[in-house]
């Protein structure tokens, strides 16, 4: 009898601390997910993008098109002249085609240099977006979904991430 009233009270002790220390894991450690492709496909500021990407795209593909009927009509005044004359416009057409070629890289080049420097910042948006939420609702770690084997879709929060993102950018 004494035995168990020695036992009982460290039997207490123990459940109770077994008790905190399973509540407090459970509660300490929070973690949620988002899917950064659908955030940046569906961010405001990636169809703004977009969009005036495609208009430089279309005022690029305007300006090569002048350079491509040029290179042409010296391919038709080539084919009328005499071979004297055919030497003089053979280099006016070879420094066009030169033009034309120089011109391909040159609008490539700063098509993918102006979307690369626009990614960047949107993802840089999509990062300090992800950060502050996880502070204010007090998440240890926010994963990727693509670095994730699986998950149940209950700890998902790319949808309110994406709205807060599209509402910080609507603001700027």
């Amino acid at each position: 009898m004494k035995t168990h009233r020695r036992i009982l009270p460290l039997c207490l002790v123990f459940s109770a601390l077994a008790i905190f220390s399973a509540a407090r894991t459970a509660s300490a450690d929070q973690y949620a997910f988002v899917d950064v492709a659908k955030i940046f496909d569906e961010y405001q500021k990636t169809k703004d993008n977009d969009e005036a990407l495609k208009t430089v795209g279309k005022a690029k593909e305007e300006e090569r098109e002048t350079l491509v009927k040029s290179v042409r009509a010296l391919k038709d005044e080539l084919v009328l002249l005499t071979d004297e004359a055919k030497a003089k416009k053979q280099d006016e057409l070879d420094s066009k085609i030169r033009e034309l070629q120089d011109f391909d890289q040159a609008a490539k080049r700063e098509l993918g240099e102006r979307r690369n420097k626009l990614v960047r910042e949107i993802f840089q948006d999509i990062d300090a977006v992800v950060q502050k939420y996880g502070e204010r609702k007090g998440f240890d770690m926010i994963f990727n979904e693509r670095a994730l084997l699986y998950h149940s879709g209950k700890l998902d929060v790319t949808q309110e991430v994406l709205t807060e993102l599209n509402k910080s950018y609507k603001k700027s």
